[in-house]
């Protein structure tokens, strides 16, 4: 009961800080977090555990959901080269990158425990960007690929965690094993939410005109397939995708005006009120990880932390700037089906790099750590693991939380001329 009314007054807490946001020209992630943080050292606050399996069922799946539903198809698909570049390609770079850092950086860093650490922090958090670049004029490419990315990075990840986990536990690495699981896992994602859309599809066209039913079973269904889907040991995170892709064109097909903006309006609060609420959980994680850290080390992997937020960031920008360049020479080339509109200009290409931000999947999956190994002993140097991941979390999304409206105010993407495409011709 006491966690109970805690989560109330976090949640009220919240509303009344997203509207202060406004008035203050903050960022309202930027602001709840740092509330969170306050929060958290109150001497009389009680410890509120964010449990993994909550974030995976309670969080993830509607946001991942609401994200697919409202993503725009035909610019999804478009750029589905550069989105795929980013959400698989960069999170293995970025995993690889950061496990090479830590090895070489922080003291007692085996090879398997640097990938877990690069895998935790591999995914970005496009959910973060767009509460922040919300109303700034960024393009609607830009946020199509952002938005993309979130939707199978997060797929990416956890495969590349599940890996890494298995090194640490002894479970020999062999690479087409891997790389066939993880055909198996997206696909399998794919092939549960497809089925499920379709399923759905036909009950829908029968239930539209009763916008309750149809509205209730909208918002159960993102729970349901992650289930069903995780239950068949596949990806629960691309099966939901999928089946917001689905639903969303059949709605745009078959449901009426009426339908569409109530089912609208429930979503907007209930992602509103999850957005607010992960903000404030992740802030709420850094005085409880701090106690576990000795005194004399906190500066120390302080420090590691910010080496590895700048590593990650070079390593996001080099892969955007790099695919931007390679999407003008297949244009130029005419070697693949790239069209001018999948083409990437300057302005666009910082923004989707300053807009790597890490958060709530994370936090979930650094938590879910495990406590010992197999065999009892205690799971190596889980605390600094930890520690190093809530961190980067906070760095990124206070430090990018705060400079990227500025960013996008001085480049000003909604006014900028197509330069480098103009160029070409």
């Amino acid at each position: 009961m006491e966690n109970y009314s805690v989560v109330i007054i976090l949640m009220a807490l919240m509303i009344g800080l997203s509207a202060i946001a406004d008035h203050i020209r903050l960022p309202y992630p930027v602001l709840l977090i740092v509330a969170g943080i306050t929060i958290g050292f109150i001497p009389a606050m009680p410890v509120i555990d964010l449990n993994p399996e909550i974030v995976f069922l309670i969080f993830l799946p509607p946001l991942l959901y609401d994200a697919a539903f409202h993503i725009s198809f035909p610019t999804f698909k478009e750029n589905i080269q550069t989105i795929s570049t980013l959400a698989i390609g960069l999170v293995f770079i970025t995993a690889s990158g950061i496990a090479l850092v830590a090895h070489y950086l922080i003291p007692g860093m085996t090879w398997p425990l640097s990938f877990v650490l690069g895998a935790i922090l591999s995914a970005t958090d496009a959910v973060a960007a767009m509460s922040i670049t919300k109303g700034l004029g960024i393009s609607h490419k830009t946020n199509t690929i952002l938005e993309g990315e979130s939707l199978i990075n997060d797929a990416s990840a956890l495969v590349v965690y599940r890996f890494s986990i298995a090194a640490v536990t002894g479970t020999a690495f062999v690479v087409w094993k891997a790389s066939l699981e993880f055909l198996l896992l997206m696909g399998g994602g794919l092939v549960v939410g497809i089925i499920i859309g379709k399923v759905m599809g036909l009950v829908l066209q029968h239930l539209k005109d009763n916008s309750t039913v149809t509205v209730s079973l909208l918002l159960l269904m993102p729970f349901v397939t992650y289930l069903i889907a995780e239950h068949f040991h596949v990806s629960g995170v691309i099966a939901v995708v999928t089946l917001g892709l689905l639903i969303s064109r059949l709605s745009s097909k078959v449901f009426p005006q009426s339908l569409k903006q109530q089912s609208r309006s429930i979503w907007e609060i209930i992602t509103f009120l999850l957005n607010g609420l992960i903000f404030i959980l992740i802030g709420l994680q850094f005085p409880y990880v701090i106690k576990n850290m000795e005194k004399d080390q906190v500066l120390v992997y302080v420090y590691y932390s910010f080496i590895i937020t700048v590593v990650a960031f070079l390593l996001r920008l080099a892969r955007v700037f790099g695919q931007k360049i390679n999407l003008q020479k297949a244009f130029q080339q005419k070697k693949r089906r790239i069209t001018e509109h999948a083409l990437l200009d300057f302005k666009s290409s910082l923004i989707i790099s300053w807009s790597g931000m890490r958060g709530i999947v994370s936090l979930a999956i650094a938590i879910s750590l495990p406590v010992t190994l197999s065999d009892g002993t205690v799971f190596p140097q889980r605390n600094a693991i930890l520690f190093i991941s809530v961190v980067v979390v906070l760095i990124t999304l206070i430090g990018q939380g705060i400079t990227l409206p500025w960013l996008v105010r001085k480049l000003k993407p909604d006014q900028a001329l197509t330069s480098d495409i103009n160029d070409m011709h």
